[in-house]
């Protein structure tokens, strides 16, 4: 009895171990919605929808394999664009996992954290090319 006692609390102590060490994010939804900003307050107007399949896989690949840095960053701007990924299907206007990102002052990189969770990561300039035309449809170099 004793020891059913110790298995039970010892396997509960491991399920609750690797459920709260997880580092995985998940991004479910089959398009992208980007919102770009439009003043220099926090206010966000609809810029581009993203549903070409490959294109969503992608950038799930993308953010799938980023090793986020946990830290809770502080810009001295808002965000230059938001995005979150949404089922074709979903009816409600609920995001779920929002990303912020921003663009370096010298266009050639990009900085991106997630709402309420604490990460964060500047991306190398190859990456950051690749995903900015993704989302935003142009190079980095193309935005003024």
């Amino acid at each position: 009895m004793k020891i059913n006692k110790v298995f039970i609390a010892l396997t509960v102590f491991c399920l609750v171990l690797i459920v709260g060490c997880s580092n995985k994010l998940i991004n479910e939804g089959n398009k992208i919605i980007v919102e770009k900003r439009v003043s220099e307050a926090n206010e966000y107007e609809p810029f581009n929808e993203i549903n070409d399949k490959e294109k969503v896989q992608n950038v799930k690949d993308i953010l799938d394999k980023i090793k986020w840095k946990n830290i809770d960053v502080d810009m001295v701007r808002p965000a230059d664009y938001i995005f979150y990924f949404k089922d074709s299907n979903e009816i409600s206007e609920a995001k779920g996992l929002t990303y912020n990102l921003w663009k370096s002052p010298n266009k050639d990189k990009i900085e991106i954290s997630i709402d309420f969770e604490s990460k964060y990561i500047q991306l190398d300039k190859e990456k950051s090319e690749e995903l900015f035309q993704i989302i935003v449809g142009k190079s980095l170099s193309e935005i003024k």
